[in-house]
């Protein structure tokens, strides 16, 4: 539910900035929009199976775009110093599915060579 809704909001913010917003706030617009989108779209895909990766790509997504999105509405610059840290929070996110990936992967591989050697 929150990754629809996270969506939503994605799109939202780009028909806000390709038909309301002028100047730098066009741009904030877009790039906010555009990882806030991938990214749900992206926790929609994966949550089941890698839910702590899932909601650090979901909180990450939000924290970087929002603060990009209050920077197009007029917030203080000092907002900006905000977006890092919700790409940070995306870059753990998905090296952490990566990590768990790898390591269901070895496990499975383990699995099958032990049934293979019994």
């Amino acid at each position: 539910m929150l990754a629809c809704l996270s969506a939503a909001i994605a799109i939202a913010a780009g028909a806000f900035g390709a038909h309301a917003a002028a100047g730098p706030a066009v741009e904030w617009l877009k790039t906010g929009g555009t990882y806030q989108l991938v990214h749900a779209v992206a926790v929609l895909a994966t949550a089941r199976r890698f839910q702590g990766p899932a909601l650090a790509l979901l909180f990450g997504s939000c924290i970087f775009s929002f603060s990009l999105y209050a920077l197009a509405l007029g917030g203080p610059h000092l907002l900006g110093a905000v977006a890092p840290i919700g790409g940070s929070m995306m870059i753990l996110g998905w090296l952490w599915m990566a990590y768990r990936a790898s390591a269901s992967r070895n496990s499975a591989t383990s699995a099958s060579e032990t049934d293979l050697s019994t």
